[in-house]
């Protein structure tokens, strides 16, 4: 045998173990199930006044700071780090959640009222 006849008899017995496996596939259903029922507040979250009033907040903060405040989009999730602290604003099917995540590893979580002020966010975050 050769090698490529070994790598494919080894995928299709982790694919037959992976159909075997039930909780696999109700775990991925159920992240489908939120991801859809997410869909809405993540369209709110990119296109909103707030993410880009929040952008702009951070870009003042970090000079203040004398330190990058950097910003990516992951997937739905925008993410903005600091000295190794980190701040995401997640969609869930209730809302968004903005959840800080301390250099220690310890997080907190808070509702986001888009309509809100991003400054107030960002000062709680940042400290």
């Amino acid at each position: 045998m050769s090698f490529l006849d070994n790598l494919e008899n080894s995928l299709k017995s982790l694919e037959s173990r992976e159909e075997k496996d039930g909780s696999e596939r109700d775990r991925r259903s159920a992240e489908q199930a939120t991801s859809r029922a997410s869909a809405p507040w993540a369209e709110k979250l990119r296109k909103s006044d707030f993410t880009q009033r929040l952008m702009e907040h951070a870009a003042v903060a970090g000079h203040r700071l004398r330190a990058k405040i950097y910003m990516a989009w992951m997937d739905s999730t925008l993410r903005l780090e600091v000295k190794g602290r980190a701040l995401e604003l997640r969609p869930t099917p209730t809302g968004i959640v903005a959840v800080s995540i301390e250099p220690d590893g310890e997080t907190k979580s808070e509702p986001v009222d888009l309509a809100g002020n991003p400054e107030e966010l960002l000062q709680r975050w940042i400290g």
